[in-house]
């Protein structure tokens, strides 16, 4: 067989790898339909946990939950699939509110780093900008 016609079939054949993924929902992203969803699938992974409060992401992709003594658990859409943790201000290493809506953070997590958020309230990303914000135990400003 001549080398065109072998790299002819090798492209044909990755061609049609990647649309049969495609067209079988391999690139299809993971949202959240609503609050109730978000608390459903945390407790699928966190069986023992309560969220109080859920917080979504304009896009439907994150869901931030209340799960008491200061954490917060995170339901994230990862391709197809979701991604939970929950986290304390500790896991926190940056912490920013880029405008009104939005917040930014990265974990010390190495499996997670966490990322940008954007929210349709702005009294939802100040809640969590509170939550996620080192508590500061002394009058010289040191973290707890």
């Amino acid at each position: 067989m001549s080398l065109p016609i072998l790299v002819a079939i090798v492209t044909f054949g990755i061609a049609l790898s990647v649309a049969a993924v495609h067209f079988t929902g391999g690139s299809k992203t993971a949202t959240l339909a609503d609050a109730d969803q978000a608390m459903s699938r945390f407790a699928e992974d966190f069986p023992d946990e309560t969220a109080t409060v859920v917080r979504l992401t304009a896009d439907a992709r994150t869901a931030f939950l209340d799960v008491g003594r200061g954490r917060i658990g995170i339901v994230h859409g990862i391709g197809d699939c979701f991604l939970t943790r929950i986290v304390t201000p500790r896991d926190v290493g940056v912490l920013t509110a880029e405008d009104g809506n939005t917040v930014s953070f990265r974990l010390a997590d190495f499996t997670w780093k966490g990322g940008r958020f954007r929210f349709a309230s702005a009294t939802d990303a100040l809640s969590l900008l509170e939550a996620l914000e080192p508590q500061r135990s002394n009058s010289t400003g040191e973290a707890a």
